[in-house]
């Protein structure tokens, strides 16, 4: 029975439930660090290389020494000591994350390996310390022959880091707080030490283990009575796509995704436009030729639903939203006031596979899934843009949201999607929504079939003759000429280098403004 067998015949129990319970902490904590690191690093190809680098770095250097010292220190109240221990430091995780981020992020380092030292001050010390599980285990083993000794240590760390990732990806992040999993590891790891010297003649790792179990039940304690920045928690969740607070502050309530503002409402006039950058999202009502020929309308991305909350109240128009994240359409509903109806219509899929296994043909689409360092770039190639052009009609729209600059380092990303944009649609208009041409903003795309283009001077003019509902003279008047794209790819299915594009972004802020409450007609 291998090692199965040992387990379960008495001889391997605690040394080879440590070794378990190790490998289920090591890869849980991985996988829970990338939802602790992106919110202020973001969870960019570059942040979850250095996640996996120093897990495995740190778990060498623990093999590496555990080994020279296993003959002559390993015993069950060593084993239980150095969980202990590792529990200790989760529950400094769990309570001081925020200031232990901040520490990590002083460095001076360049954008991409930002993230290095927060990362290796959060989790290269509990992993060290569970490096020292699997040897220790492998010389207190009864088994004959090193061999032997070390591929059952190997198969039982493995088989827990594989519930590791299995349990804290689809059972564990969808359900519960950051906090409540850090407990839950730390947990574990106090209770497997209290099985290894509940026999054990000394008495200390017995008094440290209860201590340390106090010290957790603390620490998830205060780290879950939260007032963030934005006001008064109302709601938290962690989803299987990102982390999601609800706060709300002089009466107005904001959706933070992955510690990002990414909608807000007005309590007491849900429909208002709270943030500027949504009044754009109106644009396309001057860029028709008819506006009453937009009909139907699909927004890709939903989040707090601000564009389609108020396009149903101000046209007559159907408003298709398809939103990935089943728990932002619950929160939607529950928290910013959306309701379906025969003329809101909620899907909750990949705004790329809904396109194409859809027959329904669009008037507008909105591009609205994209954050500042985290883009699906599925949504941003020549091929997703060719079937977006494909499911309008004949005269439809396409308009995008980004976040990006419009000059300096940090847009090329606005600029490598605008050129992408452009290889499918004749047309490509821009407009900025926020004041200075360097700062990381929303940058809004709209894109036409029309082979004439459209002047500022024609938009200001049919602003002035039509009645869409919004004034939107401070929007036209942000209209962009068309930028550089000769140093920027095309985005294509077999190479979109996102996380390259985002590169320059990361540590800048991000800059949303809000539209006064006393602004007239919107």
């Amino acid at each position: 029975m291998g090692w199965v067998g040992e387990l379960t015949d008495g001889r391997f129990t605690g040394p080879g439930i440590a070794v378990f319970v190790s490998g289920v902490a090591s890869m849980g904590l991985e996988i829970l660090a990338g939802r602790i690191v992106a919110p202020q690093f973001g969870s960019s190809i570059y942040t979850w290389g250095s996640i996996i680098g120093v897990f495995l770095a740190a778990l060498s250097l623990g093999y590496h020494y555990g080994g020279k010292r296993a003959a002559e220190r390993a015993s069950r109240p060593r084993l239980a000591r150095l969980l202990v221990w590792t529990a200790a430091y989760v529950a400094v995780v769990i309570f001081a994350s925020d200031l232990l981020l901040s520490l990590g992020g002083s460095f001076p380092l360049p954008s991409r390996f930002a993230s290095l030292p927060a990362i290796t001050l959060l989790f290269g010390p509990p992993t060290y310390l569970l490096g020292f599980i699997s040897p220790y285990a492998a010389q207190l083993s009864e088994t004959e022959g090193v061999g032997e000794a070390s591929g059952q240590v190997y198969a039982v760390g493995t088989i827990g880091s594989i519930i590791g990732a299995f349990g804290t990806t689809f059972l564990l992040i969808p359900s519960f707080s950051i906090e409540i999993i850090g407990f839950v590891f730390g947990a574990l790891l106090v209770a497997t030490a209290a099985g290894l010297v509940l026999t054990s003649t000394p008495r200390e790792p017995v008094y440290s283990t209860v201590a340390v179990g106090v010290l957790l039940v603390a620490a998830v304690s205060s780290g879950a009575i939260g007032v963030s920045t934005g006001g008064q928690v109302v709601y938290q969740t962690q989803t299987p796509y990102q982390e999601l607070e609800v706060t709300e502050l002089g009466g107005t309530r904001t959706l933070y995704l992955d510690g990002q503002r990414h909608s807000a409402m007005d309590v007491d006039d849900p429909d208002r436009h709270v943030f500027r950058y949504t009044r754009y999202f109106h644009l396309p009502y001057l860029m028709a030729e008819d506006p009453d020929d937009i009909d139907r309308v699909l927004f890709v991305g939903g989040g707090g639903f601000s564009g389609p909350k108020r396009f149903v109240s101000e046209y007559d128009a159907t408003v298709d939203v398809v939103e990935i994240d089943p728990t932002v359409v619950r929160v939607a509903k529950e928290y910013f006031a959306v309701e379906e109806s025969d003329q809101l219509n909620i899907h909750t899929d990949d705004g790329r596979r809904f396109l194409r296994q859809t027959n329904r043909t669009y008037d507008l689409i909105v591009l609205d899934a994209y954050k500042k360092d985290k883009v699906p770039f599925q949504l941003t190639t020549v091929e997703f843009m060719q079937l977006t052009r494909d499911r309008l009609s004949e005269d439809g729209i396409l308009m995008s949201n980004l976040i990006s600059a419009p000059r300096g380092p940090a847009s090329q990303f606005y600029r490598s999607e605008y050129r992408t944009v452009n290889e499918v649609y004749p047309q490509v208009y821009s407009f900025s929504t926020a004041s200075g041409s360097t700062v990381v903003q929303n940058i809004e795309l709209v894109a036409t079939k029309d082979d004439e283009r459209l002047s500022e001077a024609n938009l200001r003019q049919r602003n002035a003759e039509r009645d869409i509902g919004v004034d939107l003279t401070d929007e036209v008047d942000s209209y962009q000429d068309p930028p550089p794209t000769e140093d920027v790819p095309i985005l294509r299915d077999d190479r979109a280098p996102i996380d390259s594009l985002l590169d320059p972004m990361v540590g800048q802020e991000y800059v949303v403004e809000q539209v006064p409450e006393n602004r007239s007609a919107g």
